[in-house]
């Protein structure tokens, strides 16, 4: 069972998807707060990448989703946050390992390479697995060294 929010942004490559994305969180009992885009006009993806970034950072969000037309350009912005842990993933056990090793707290999603129910399987994934902790916890504490 999830108990907290997760911040959610796109830029306008990943409007469509960031919108089914939280009217599937809503059907789910899980609070989506949308830091934008809010239409489809050209933005900037970093713009967003960093609201996201900076609320997990902050302490105001355990976890967030940025979307753009290949969910790279956010992953890569969004890593430049130290305590930030994004990642892309595109298949399932991905979305597993980078929870179960890496404790990732970003999730990137690529409106231009994934359909929607993909899309929905991999961030199901990723919500409900937990960090292992152990050996991995040592390796976490080295990237913001």
């Amino acid at each position: 069972m999830i108990d907290f929010d997760i911040a959610i942004a796109s830029d306008h490559g990943g409007y469509d998807l960031k919108n089914e994305i939280i009217k599937y969180l809503a059907s789910i009992n899980i609070r989506a707060i949308d830091f934008g885009t809010y239409d489809k006009n050209s933005c900037d993806y970093p713009v967003y990448a960093k609201k996201v970034a900076e609320a997990i950072v902050n302490g105001e969000y355990a976890r967030g989703i940025l979307i753009c037309g290949t969910g790279i350009g956010m992953q890569i912005a969004a890593n430049r946050f130290k305590g930030i842990r994004a990642v892309c993933p595109q298949n399932c056990y991905s979305a597993r390992m980078s929870r179960a090793h890496n404790d990732s707290n970003v999730l990137t999603l690529g409106q231009r390479v994934l359909g929607v129910d993909n899309a929905i399987e991999i961030l199901n994934v990723w919500l409900n697995t937990e960090f292992e902790g152990g050996r991995h916890k040592k390796r976490i504490e080295m990237l913001d060294e």
